[in-house]
């Protein structure tokens, strides 16, 4: 307990922004303390990181932490965090979208961020649904479930968050519950000092809008849920098809060294500088 408040009394606006907003059982905060603690475990100064966030349930996360931070636009995040990057490379630069954000109106940025292999980490928490904004479904909403944009049933297929990001060319790929909070910790710590673009989905829970609606229990019951549907990675070698059929993959996906952008733009910028003072 004394490890905890320690925690909250050195990262956390506790005194300036709390209440939060989030519902009671929101996974939102377990993702938070996870960050918190492979932050803190990795010893990085407070200025020396910067956590940028968009809109929706989880856009507010950045607003509880004392790091520089940006809360901005839906489905920029990505835009803003890339300028932080460029501006001064030796930041840490940690994004935090929910699956909305990232992969609807910002799905474009999220591809090619991972494409271009930006040195930052990029936080995805896929609740299944809009949450602040009303209920809508979103990209990762499963076919046939309900929303408010779907009161007879969805009839869109969803999308793997993870595996769009492997085929987009991250540098790093992990997936995690907040349900499995340690190995939550450990991923999250692993994205972070990854070099390239990392991406780590968070199946999280939002049983106001999506669970409630769906008929799949309270925040105890969606979390059941997460713990007897999640196969780590290394144990899916031994399973059949059959057996993986209504699972999904926790762990990490996909770990490769590839060319850093922000180290290639230097790169140009040095070339570029080194012709013109030639031709002077």
């Amino acid at each position: 307990m004394a490890e905890v408040t320690k925690l909250i009394h050195k990262y956390l606006r506790h005194d300036k922004k709390f209440p939060h907003v989030w519902c009671p059982g929101c996974g939102n905060g377990i993702v938070l303390g996870s960050l918190i603690r492979a932050i803190d475990k990795l010893g990085y100064e407070k200025d020396d990181v910067v956590l940028v966030s968009g809109i929706g349930c989880s856009g507010r996360l950045p607003v509880y932490v004392d790091f520089n931070t940006l809360h901005t636009t839906h489905g920029r995040a990505l835009t803003f965090a890339t300028g932080v990057k460029l501006a001064n490379p030796n930041l840490h630069v940690i994004v935090i979208m929910g699956d909305g954000d990232a992969t609807a109106i910002g799905g474009n940025h999220f591809i090619h961020a991972a494409r271009r292999n930006l040195n930052l980490t990029a936080i995805i928490i896929n609740n299944n649904i809009y949450g602040m904004t009303g209920g809508q479904y979103s990209p990762t909403t499963p076919y046939g479930a309900l929303a408010t944009t779907a009161m007879y049933r969805h009839i869109e297929h969803a999308f793997s968050i993870a595996e769009l990001a492997v085929t987009a060319g991250a540098a790093m790929v992990a997936r995690g519950t907040v349900y499995h909070a340690n190995m939550l910790d450990k991923l999250i710590e692993k994205a972070i000092v990854k070099r390239g673009f990392s991406v780590v989905e968070v199946v999280s829970n939002c049983h106001t809008q999506y669970g409630r609606r769906n008929k799949l229990g309270g925040a105890v019951e969606m979390l059941r849920w997460q713990k007897d549907h999640a196969v780590r990675v290394e144990k899916t070698a031994e399973m059949g098809e059959e057996e993986l059929a209504d699972r999904f993959t926790i762990g990490v996906l996909v770990d490769r060294d590839l060319p850093i952008y922000t180290e290639e733009y230097k790169k140009i910028r040095e070339a570029a500088r080194a012709k013109m003072a030639a031709a002077r």
